[in-house]
């Protein structure tokens, strides 16, 4: 057991870093500061010489923009690791930043990290691994959905079910959370993402233009809804012309986003229907009185919540600051890691001196 004494030591001489590592967005929070970095989850590598050019802003300022030598790589894919050297790379980028944005400690850091339900066991000790090697002293892991609900006060030790739906970049995670666990679940690989390549389909197939995917998240946080609202928005965007080959102008409405993303958004639907189908009676109950909560970068999606409450019959909300729900609850979790041990994935044989 490790002396009280000697964990206070710990404490006062590494930083506690929890990171949000999504598909889209690397958000990072360091105990006692709260949220200091926010930066997009991509990376320009040089071809010719295999080494990293820009991480975060400066990478997603090269999108679309990139000689043949360079390439953007998104080291995450439906929420998970799908290039580890790129991925440790990035991790050591931000554990760098946070060293130069608050007072260098004497031990390195203690890391929380999250991600989506459903993983496996080997995508979690990619996760611990890419973690340790960047230069963490400790890995936790938690589920992105416990660790939002936290993060946005829901009474997850509580016997009351709580349903929270978390709609990120790469994925969606629908969670029934009670008792400080999670009843029934289901991960969707309708996201951000996906949106943004069904509206760069929509406008390809509908005005002949092709589109690059900056441009279509752009037009999606301008106009995009889901929900019919009085006034109608629209916004000019630039691409290539299919028949001409040359640069051309179309205006597109919020009309056009719904239409361009309505199949993906029903999936959504029918996948919170699913895991509701599935969760017993009494947690329905609670479900039914305290109704469902939106987090993710998804959640600002216009009348996103409207559609919800409508098509479910059940009241739905938008949790404050929703961007940052995962990273606030792995700030939680650090400020209180004794009291959130039973919430933590099971640690492999790593050696600990926490």
């Amino acid at each position: 057991m490790q002396l009280p004494w000697l964990k206070n030591f710990y404490d006062l001489s590494a930083n506690d870093i929890g990171i949000d590592l999504g598909t889209a967005n690397t958000l990072v929070y360091v105990k006692g500061h709260g949220v200091v970095i926010a930066e997009p989850s991509i990376v320009a590598v040089n071809q010719k010489t295999g080494r990293i050019v820009a991480v975060g802003n400066d990478a997603k300022q090269m999108v679309g923009r990139t000689p043949s030598h360079l390439e953007i790589i998104h080291p995450l894919i439906d929420g998970v690791i799908s290039n580890f050297e790129i991925t440790q790379e990035v991790l050591s980028y931000f554990l760098r930043r946070v060293e130069k944005l608050k007072p260098k400690k004497f031990f390195r850091p203690r890391v929380i990290i999250g991600t989506p339900s459903g993983v496996t066991n080997v995508q979690v000790r990619a996760v611990r691994d890419a973690a340790r090697q960047a230069g963490a002293r400790h890995v936790h892991v938690v589920l992105e959905p416990m660790a939002a609900a936290i993060g946005i006060g829901l009474p997850i030790k509580e016997p009351i079910g709580n349903l929270i739906v978390d709609v990120g970049g790469g994925t969606s995670d629908i969670a029934v959370i009670s008792l400080s666990g999670i009843v029934r679940s289901k991960n969707l690989r309708v996201a951000g993402d996906h949106l943004n390549r069904d509206i760069v389909n929509y406008v390809r197939d509908e005005f002949k233009v092709l589109l690059g995917q900056k441009t279509a998240e752009e037009v999606k946080i301008a106009i995009g809804s889901v929900w019919e609202e009085p006034d109608n928005l629209e916004a000019t965007i630039r691409g290539r012309d299919l028949v001409t080959g040359l640069p051309k102008e179309v205006v597109i409405t919020d009309a056009d986003i719904r239409a361009a993303i309505a199949t993906s958004i029903h999936s959504l639907i029918e996948a919170i229907r699913e895991v509701l189908e599935t969760t017993p009676p009494e947690v329905i109950s609670d479900v039914m009185n305290k109704g469902i909560v939106l987090v993710g970068g998804g959640a600002i999606l216009q009348g996103l919540d409207n559609l919800l409450t409508n098509e479910l019959k059940i009241p739905v909300t938008v949790a404050p600051d929703p961007l940052t729900a995962v990273a606030r609850g792995m700030g939680i979790i650090l400020e209180n890691l004794d009291d959130y041990r039973d919430i933590l994935l099971p640690e492999d044989d790593e050696l600990s001196i926490t």
